[in-house]
């Protein structure tokens, strides 16, 4: 770079502090109103607020190394793609030996849709004779500079996710992007916060997308991790340049509340992902519900999870009619059969619950033979067992969540996000008899989820019926009434 127009530019991102200023680079470096832009007189308002933000951060030297994490949930055609294109030439072109790398839902959305948006305001810049654009990369031109000063387009597998373990740059700055994040693995997230541990190093990690499922992390970036990251939510309907006719002809069509004006047009997200077994919003809706009435006749039944393995959490849950607050939930790790049932007969000294439900399942299985060999009255509960309703169920499990699920409508639980995550983050689907099925707690663990022990030690008071213990009270009174009786005679 040693003509003198790259010198008068270098010159002016310096003199103008452009490094620390993305939305200043992109009101300058960019050709609005010619050309391809011609129509287009700067970035769009939420694209400017986006650039705002990254600057306030770098400007403030309490935040300028410590990383920058920002999620846009958003209707379809805002110009997402075209602010990643932005943002990746402003980062390349303001910070020698920039590392950038971006990955999207699917390996086609990274190479016919991202890809094409990037190469193309590498293009258009004031810097574009800076890169070189072959496939899937934007590297420097300069001698020796290819391999430390460039950004690349990373697809991702299941078996794939290590190839964003090793992204650090130390001193420098290295920009994260995740396209159509809805789509992009738990397991993916997971390793890429690896890049966040860099010293004096300037960090920033995006994530766009419409918000297509109602679970995992890009959810998580407006739910239980919010306080990380910087979100928006943003309507199509908002936005310059969308197409308000056939936007409002949408809405018309299937409502303003429907998910699929939430996801495409509305940027939130739907109430239930197509394979969620319980949506979001009930259990969210069961955990803001006071009870009006409770009913102190309903059966007070335990239902209780034995962990299976060494990362999973034993618990045991209370449930009183449409109350799930009963009692705090008892919760403990380790897999010691003899631990988990003097936990377990703790808990029924002290509630004197109406019926304790029990996983058989694994170790299980010899913490129900210890409780029933010390006199404790426990019902042991296969979770592979036949459904009280065969034609419906593939198996108990199922049918006891499926109960569960549908007590939701009423019920009421306490505001606690690991139970939520249990609940929300099941999968189903139907067997070859066309019967509801669950997945395994083992798939749930591939996906990067742990094995939800709160949501089946709830499902578990739904294990069968139980006598109210008012009619029981009802019954021995009668019965007592009836053994009082002394002008009984049998032959009348």
């Amino acid at each position: 770079m040693a003509n003198d127009v790259d010198a008068e530019l270098i010159t002016l991102i310096d003199q103008e502090g452009l490094a620390l200023d993305p939305l200043k680079y992109a009101k300058g470096f960019f050709p609005w109103g010619e050309g391809e832009l011609a129509k287009h007189p700067g970035p769009r308002a939420w694209q400017a607020d986006v650039l705002s933000d990254i600057r306030d951060h770098l400007q403030n030297p309490e935040t300028r190394f410590q990383p920058l994490r920002i999620a846009v949930a958003s209707g379809h055609g805002i110009g997402k793609s075209a602010e990643i294109g932005m943002i990746i030439n402003w980062a390349m072109s303001t910070c020698d030996d920039c590392r950038v790398v971006v990955t999207a839902n699917t390996e086609s959305q990274l190479r016919t849709k991202t890809w094409p948006e990037v190469t193309k305001w590498a293009r258009l810049s004031l810097t574009a004779e800076w890169w070189a654009t072959p496939a899937l990369s934007v590297y420097s031109k300069e001698p020796g500079r290819e391999k430390s000063w460039r950004a690349d387009a990373t697809p991702w597998s299941d078996n794939n996710t290590e190839a964003f373990a090793g992204l650090h740059n130390q001193g420098k700055r290295i920009i994260l992007i995740f396209d159509e994040a809805s789509g992009i693995a738990d397991k993916v997230w997971e390793v890429a916060e690896g890049a966040l541990t860099d010293e004096d190093t300037e960090i920033i990690w995006i994530a766009f997308g419409n918000p297509t499922n109602a679970t995992g992390r890009f959810r998580e970036c407006f739910g239980k991790y919010r306080h990380l990251w910087k979100t928006r939510h943003i309507d199509s309907r908002t936005v310059e340049g969308t197409n308000r006719k056939y936007l409002d002809e949408m809405v018309a069509t299937y409502g303003e509340d429907s998910d699929i004006v939430k996801v495409r047009i509305r940027g939130q997200f739907p109430s239930q992902s197509v394979t969620q077994f319980i949506s979001t919003i009930s259990v969210e809706e069961a955990q803001a519900r006071e009870l009006a009435f409770k009913d102190p006749g309903a059966p007070f039944i335990l239902g209780v999870d034995i962990a299976r393995f060494g990362d999973d959490e034993s618990v045991i849950r209370g449930r009183k009619g449409r109350d799930g607050r009963v009692i705090k939930p008892i919760k403990w790790r380790g897999m010691d059969t003899v631990f988990s049932a003097g936990e377990v007969a703790k808990a029924i000294q002290r509630y004197q619950p109406d019926a304790v439900f029990i996983d058989g399942g694994g170790v299980g299985g010899g913490v129900v033979d210890i409780l029933k060999s010390q006199g404790y009255r426990v019902i042991e509960v296969n979770f592979g067992s036949a459904a009280s309703d065969p034609k419906k169920y593939a198996n108990k499990r199922a049918e006891m969540w499926g109960l569960t699920r549908d007590w939701l409508a009423t019920g009421a639980l306490e505001p606690d996000q690991k139970l939520l995550d249990d609940l929300t983050g099941v999968w189903y689907g139907y067997d070859k008899d066309s019967r509801i099925q669950l997945e395994k707690k083992e798939d749930m663990k591939r996906r990067g989820l742990s094995s939800p022990d709160d949501g089946d030690a709830l499902a578990l008071t739904f294990a069968g019926p139980v006598q109210r213990s008012d009619m029981k009270t009802s019954r021995i009174a009668s019965s007592r009434q009836r053994m009082s009786v002394t002008d009984y005679d049998p032959l009348a």
